[in-house]
């Protein structure tokens, strides 16, 4: 009987978990035959995927398919969504299917559990374990613009957060990067959450600023010009050169109608003199010191030019006008 030029033991040696590609097969000098006789029904072998092999016929585990799914899509491949995040650690986001990333330059169609995206925006790889992930962010929001559900989409994007492997910006930056197919949903939660992150950074920077050592801030009062015409409401106020502190709101990346009027609002404040100073909340939480800097520098550049003719609005002073708060280039 003839003896085979290969043996089992190269073969788990040479494969990742029991995987092999085909190709792998052939340079350990297993026939073409011999593969095509084991994959077969009821064989020892079974073909996860186009050019993969598994080395048993049991049902593969969720990390052998996400190995079959990287070896398939190739060397420049990212693993991506609910995959990418059960890689990452986050075991109940399991899904039967993998979603794979590969450069738009290639081409490799999707198979089977395969889920093959095509992007010009290829992320730095993330190395985990035998597999290579996109971020953590990038997996978050590539498996929201896949989901249904309202509720299951805010649990998504909730618990990465509360356990501090990304924030409410970074997922807002990378969304508004991101196709608008299936945004809808994390779009909507986003907008929920920077709410509730601008209200807490506006409460945070109000405690940094007392360590600024500069004169007390007014907070969210109405400034008008020397005509009682509404110019702003800052987050922040320094009367006595005119300064204005802004905590940016995240919002403005979900929309370019959002994003046009917080850049028309700060030039409205600035076409009237006003110093504006804006930090993100995550500047706030992680970078204490450069905000007070920032605060600093701009209070020494604000005391060398004439303070602009601008007052506060006092009690018994008509509200201004709705469209003065609505308006885009007022806003």
């Amino acid at each position: 009987m003839h003896k085979p030029r290969w043996s089992y033991a190269d073969l788990e040696e040479a494969s990742i978990d029991c995987v092999i590609r085909s190709t792998w097969l052939a340079e350990l000098h297993v026939p073409d035959g011999t593969v095509v006789r084991k994959c077969r029904p009821g064989g020892p072998w079974q073909r996860l995927l186009p050019g993969i092999v598994l080395l048993h016929n049991a049902t593969p585990t969720q990390h052998q398919r996400i190995v079959a799914a990287s070896l398939y899509a190739g060397e420049d491949s990212l693993l991506t969504g609910y995959a990418g995040l059960a890689a990452h650690g986050y075991s109940r986001w399991n899904s039967a299917d993998v979603h794979i990333l590969i450069p738009h330059a290639r081409r490799r169609s999707s198979a089977g559990f395969v889920t093959i995206e095509r992007s010009r925006r290829m992320p730095d790889p993330v190395r985990r374990g035998s597999v290579t992930c996109s971020p953590i962010t990038r997996c978050i929001i590539d498996a929201s613009r896949r989901m249904k559900s309202l509720g299951t989409c805010r649990s998504l994007l909730v618990e990465p957060i509360q356990r501090g492997d990304t924030s409410v910006e970074q997922l807002a930056v990378e969304l508004a990067a991101s196709s608008s197919t299936g945004s809808a949903l994390p779009r909507s939660v986003l907008a929920e959450l920077s709410e509730d992150a601008h209200s807490v950074a506006e409460i945070a920077a109000q405690k940094l600023y007392k360590r600024a050592g500069l004169p007390k801030m007014v907070h969210n009062i109405d400034i008008c010009d020397g005509s009682g015409t509404f110019v702003a409401r800052p987050d922040g106020w320094l009367d006595d050169v005119g300064l204005a502190w802004e905590i940016d709101s995240i919002r403005y990346h979900f929309s370019p109608t959002l994003h046009a009027q917080t850049l028309a609002r700060r030039a409205r404040m600035q076409r009237y003199g006003i110093v504006v100073v804006t930090h993100l909340p995550n500047q706030i939480r992680d970078e204490p010191e450069v905000v007070l800097a920032d605060l600093r520098d701009n209070y020494r550049h604000a005391t060398q030019r004439p303070r602009p003719p601008l007052r506060m609005r006092e009690q018994g002073d008509p509200s201004p006008r709705p469209t003065e708060l609505t308006d885009p280039s007022l806003a």
